[in-house]
C-alpha cells in the first residue's frame, strides 16, 4: 500500500477526510500522541485499525469528536459531574468512558457496553473530524506495543505503507496519552492516568476520584502477568493500555528508584559495566520535578535510542506523588517490563 504524506492544509485535510468517510484509515497529530483514525461507525474501518496496529481486537478504542455536543451521537449518559468535566477540560487530554449507544460498533469498543470518547484540543485534528463528518476513532499511530509516536517521523517508521494517508503535524504538545475517567460508576475511577490529574477532576467535580486497582502497586502485577495466576484472557480492559505490552523499546530496559543522588550514582555504575562487556547503553534522566518535560519526552526519546541501537536503557524513576510523575511511571514502567532496581 502506498502512504500519502499529507500536510495540515485545507486540502490536504479534505483528502485525508475523504480517505476516512470511504472506509480508508488515516494517522492524525493531536495534542497528546498521533493517533490512527477510521470513521468510529465503520466496523470494518475498525477492524483494518487493529490489523495496521497488529493491535488484540479486545482492546477498545477512544472516540474523538469536534464538538463536545457530538457526544451524543454516541451516548445518552450525561450526568451532572460529565457536563463539569466537559465544560472545565475539553478540548483537551482527558477522555471520558460512558454507556454507549446502540449504534455504535462492537468492535469499536472492544466488546463493551462503553464507549471512551474525547474532543481534542489539536486544530488539525478537530479539522479532520469536521471534515470527515462522523467520529473517528483512534487509538495511538503506532506498532502494537511499541512506544506512542508524538512525532509525524515516529508515525512513518512505524505506518508507512501500512496506512492510506499521514498527516504530518507540530510535535505533540503534551507528549502522553490522555486520562481516561470512567463515569459509569458511582465513584469515578482513573483507568489511564495523564497529564489532567486526579487532584484536578476532583477539584472541577467536587467528589472523590479513584484509581482502578490495575493501577496500583499491590495489583499491577497480578492483573497483567499470567504467571501470577490470572491470564490475561480472563481481563476485559474498559480503556486502551490496561492490557498487553504497551510503549516498550527494542532495547531492554531498567528503571533505578531511590535517592536521587544514588539513582545518578547506580546508573553511572551500570552504564560503566554493561559498556565494558560491549553493550551500547542509553540513558534516560530527567531533572528531579521537571514532570510536563518527562511527558513530553519520554516516548521521543525512547524511539530516539531504538534509533541508535542502543542494547540497554537505564530510566532514573520520578516520584509517583504528584499527579503527571505517577502518569509518566505508568508509562515508563510498562516499557521496561516492570523491571526495577531499588537503591
Amino acid at each position: 500500500m502506498k502512504t500519502l504524506h499529507l500536510t495540515t492544509s485545507k486540502e490536504d485535510i479534505e483528502k485525508a477526510a475523504k480517505i476516512i468517510r470511504e472506509g480508508g484509515l488515516v494517522a492524525f497529530p493531536t495534542e497528546t500522541v498521533y493517533g490512527l483514525g477510521a470513521n468510529a461507525f465503520d466496523e470494518e474501518a475498525v477492524a483494518n485499525v487493529y490489523k495496521a496496529k497488529g493491535r488484540p481486537s479486545d482492546n477498545p478504542m477512544i472516540v474523538h469528536i469536534a464538538r463536545a455536543s457530538d457526544i451524543g451521537q454516541l451516548t445518552r449518559m450525561l450526568s451532572p459531574e460529565i457536563v463539569e468535566l466537559i465544560d472545565n477540560f475539553w478540548p483537551g487530554p482527558l477522555t471520558l468512558v460512558v454507556k454507549k449507544k446502540p449504534e455504535v460498533p462492537d468492535r469499536t469498543t472492544g466488546g463493551l457496553d462503553t464507549v471512551a470518547v474525547r474532543l481534542p484540543e489539536s486544530q488539525a485534528a478537530i479539522d479532520l473530524i469536521n471534515a470527515a463528518c462522523c467520529p473517528i476513532a483512534a487509538p495511538s499511530a503506532n506498532l502494537s506495543g511499541s512506544p506512542s509516536p508524538t512525532r509525524a517521523k515516529d508515525v512513518i517508521a512505524d505506518m508507512d505503507g501500512r496506512i492510506d494517508a499521514i498527516i504530518q503535524g507540530d510535535d505533540c504538545r503534551v507528549g502522553i496519552e490522555s486520562t481516561v475517567v470512567d463515569m459509569t460508576g458511582d465513584v469515578p475511577t482513573i483507568l489511564r492516568p495523564g497529564i489532567i490529574t486526579a487532584e484536578a477532576i476532583e477539584a472541577a467535580i467536587g467528589k472523590e476520584v479513584k484509581y482502578d486497582e490495575s493501577l496500583t502497586e499491590a495489583s499491577k502485577h497480578v492483573q497483567l502477568d499470567p504467571a501470577a495466576g490470572v491470564a490475561e484472557a480472563d481481563f476485559q480492559p474498559k480503556s486502551p493500555g490496561m492490557k498487553y505490552k504497551h510503549y516498550a523499546p527494542k532495547a531492554d530496559m531498567l528503571i533505578v528508584e531511590g535517592n536521587r543522588e544514588k539513582v545518578k550514582q547506580e546508573i553511572e555504575r551500570l552504564k560503566g559495566m554493561n559498556e565494558q562487556i560491549g553493550n551500547k547503553v542509553g540513558v534516560i534522566l530527567f531533572e528531579e520535578r521537571a514532570f510536563i518535560e518527562a511527558a513530553h519526552d519520554f516516548f521521543a526519546q525512547l524511539r530516539d535510542l531504538d534509533s541508535e541501537g542502543v542494547d540497554l536503557i537505564l530510566a532514573g524513576a520520578l516520584s509517583d506523588k504528584d499527579g503527571v510523575g505517577f502518569a509518566v511511571m505508568n508509562r515508563m514502567l510498562k516499557s521496561a517490563g516492570y523491571k526495577i532496581a531499588r537503591v
